[in-house]
């Protein structure tokens, strides 16, 4: 059977659990590509980038400096991604009521923008702060614009674009920004409301995905190697259960002997391919 043969029967298994409704998706790196924001992992598995650690960023005003001075550049870029056909793909089988729900580990907001509805954003958003002494939350937005004003004469630009907006900078150009600091305590405590490395996902959200994949059909993974267990989780809960887990994505995945139908496969053009199935 050639590979474009065996694709095709994978698809066809994966248009027939759609076909059922009811249909939980789970989302990860590998969905944002087209996007222009590329996933942590290369081919081969390794992380292209070392993120910033949970330990690091409460422990040290200096580790909190470099991360605000880096997602300072980085977000002017990061925040011009706009959704891709993948995107787009995911709301338009909600729209049909193929697919109830999406949870997603990805932080950049992207399937809301494309329109999806009921979505469980499993490592938070980029798009909000809050502060961690006094629990007060605002708009990432609202903190950019308090940075560009703290740092008038802060020019520095950058081309590079990473999954969490963070992008490298010299030591120069970390020591010569302004670190945010919260309105309401004035602590410079402030942190994006997203889970970093070595941070728990909140453990009612963990419950909650849990419920969505106990009630879901099928279980369709998009995008993810599901090397972290934050998203594995849910395909060992379905598979545990039968309920048939299915995933589209490039290269091998961590739950590959969980799956009932496997796709090695570009993600965007897959699920153009599988719309124009589940239209015929």
């Amino acid at each position: 059977m050639t590979q474009t043969a065996a694709v095709t029967d994978q698809l066809a298994v994966i248009a027939g659990l759609l076909e059922r409704g009811n249909v939980l998706v789970l989302t990860g790196a590998g969905i944002s590509t087209d996007s222009g924001i590329p996933d942590y992992r290369g081919p081969d598995g390794t992380r292209r980038v070392t993120p910033m650690q949970y330990s690091e960023f409460v422990g040290s005003s200096q580790a909190r400096q470099r991360y605000w001075a880096r997602s300072y550049v980085g977000w002017q870029r990061f925040n011009r991604a706009r959704p891709n056909s993948g995107h787009e793909a995911v709301a338009r089988l909600q729209d049909r009521g193929l697919v109830a729900s999406v949870i997603t580990q990805n932080v950049d907001g992207l399937h809301q923008r494309a329109g999806a509805t009921d979505v469980e954003e499993l490592h938070g958003s980029l798009a909000r702060v809050v502060c961690l002494t006094c629990g007060d939350r605002t708009s990432r937005w609202d903190l950019d614009e308090r940075m560009r004003e703290s740092n008038p004469t802060y020019s520095v630009t950058s081309d590079e674009i990473r999954p969490d907006g963070d992008i490298a900078l010299n030591d120069l150009d970390v020591t010569a920004f302004r670190t945010p600091l919260c309105l309401v305590c004035g602590h410079d405590t402030l942190k994006p409301d997203v889970v970093f490395f070595g941070e728990s996902v909140p453990k009612p959200l963990v419950e909650r995905c849990f419920r969505l994949t106990e009630q879901a059909s099928a279980l369709v993974v998009l995008g993810s190697s599901l090397k972290v267990m934050s998203g594995y989780r849910f395909v060992r809960r379905a598979a545990a259960l039968d309920i048939p887990v299915a995933i589209i994505t490039r290269g091998p995945t961590r739950g590959d002997g969980e799956a009932m139908a496997q796709v090695d496969a570009p993600l965007a053009p897959t699920l153009e391919t599988l719309l124009r199935r589940l239209a015929a």
